[in-house]
């Protein structure tokens, strides 16, 4: 187990009320079985608890059967996003509906097991804010990996934390920690930065990763590069900085060359002949340039969604809770 700050029986939870909260997407056939277990599991935790089932626009029969669930069931909250928004901002929209004093996140295909969540609360009862169920073994192939890694040094940049790398979408966190980011406005969402900026009270501890039970992961080696970029450009200036100390060095060795230049014709009473030094110096400076502007037009592309107000979902409708239905939330 991974520890951020020394752990405080001050923030013990008692009694427990637990917010579940789960983005689907083609999962008909996975959350009946989901669904049942995690009863079993949460009639066992928790004096009181929900279920909140966010369907981000999944092209099979997801959202029936999440209604049907929630007609047999009580204590499931259902909501039906517009379109398709992506895992995080799926996530966003669910944490920002629960009413429990614990939320807990996890995924539609079971390869995170529920029985699993009485080990992040015990963990989280020692005085921390969020923690991380890391899974003992991953189930991904070479170029997911390779992408995984690649977001999660993105992410360790971001927080500024070694639990970057322990990151896992199985978390269990305070609901007071979701007041930091109740006024997030943008549609690039990470829900482990958000996090960042309401406690650093983190820790993580490993939990089973079983396979998954349907289908394959809606995260393709390019949606996890999209994701990291994501995340540097929307949430950390390291990409702008990095520019800058690119445009340095090549200033600095545009200097060598230019005195290279000048030593060569005082020395030698010549000029440096050749047409391809000169090419491969315009070269070297022009794709540090391109670079440069690249990096700032992320930036500015990023302002320019601010400024249009694209919200991070939208909610067609949610069963059984006015407040929410039809909502269209401008964050």
């Amino acid at each position: 187990m991974h520890r951020i700050v020394e752990a405080s029986r001050e923030g013990q939870l008692a009694p427990r009320r637990i917010s579940v909260v789960i983005p689907v997407y083609r999962s008909e056939t996975i959350l009946p079985e989901l669904v049942r277990r995690l009863e079993s599991v949460l009639v066992a935790i928790a004096e009181n608890f929900e279920l909140i089932l966010v369907n981000d626009c999944s092209p099979d029969r997801s959202w029936d059967v999440i209604s049907d669930l929630a007609g047999r069931y009580s204590w499931i909250r259902p909501i039906n996003l517009m379109r398709n928004y992506g895992q995080h901002n799926a996530l966003l929209c669910g944490i920002r509906a629960a009413r429990y004093d614990v939320i807990v996140t996890i995924d539609d295909d079971l390869q995170h097991p529920p029985e699993e969540i009485p080990k992040l609360l015990e963990v989280l009862a020692g005085g921390y804010d969020v923690v991380y169920g890391t899974p003992e073994q991953e189930q991904h192939g070479l170029g997911r990996d390779f992408a995984s890694w690649v977001t999660k040094l993105a992410l360790q940049n971001v927080m500024g934390a070694e639990i970057a790398r322990q990151v896992c979408a199985f978390r269990a966190f305070r609901a007071q920690v979701a007041k930091a980011f109740a006024h997030y406005e943008g549609s690039f969402v990470s829900v482990d930065v958000l996090l960042t900026w309401g406690t650093n009270r983190f820790s993580a501890t490993s939990v089973k990763h079983s396979p998954r039970e349907q289908g394959t992961s809606g995260y393709t080696f390019r949606k996890l590069m999209t994701h990291a970029m994501n995340m540097m450009t929307g949430f950390s200036t390291m990409p702008l900085q990095m520019a800058s100390l690119i445009g340095f060095v090549f200033t600095l060795f545009g200097l060598v060359v230019l005195a290279y230049v000048v030593i060569r014709y005082l020395v030698q009473g010549g000029s440096v002949p050749g047409f391809p030094f000169l090419a491969s110096i315009i070269a070297l400076f022009s794709g540090a340039q391109l670079f440069a502007l690249g990096i700032i037009g992320e930036y500015l592309a990023r302002m320019h969604f601010r400024s249009m107000q694209k919200p991070p979902y939208v909610v067609r409708e949610s069963e059984g809770d006015e407040t929410v239905k039809g909502k269209a939330v401008a964050f």
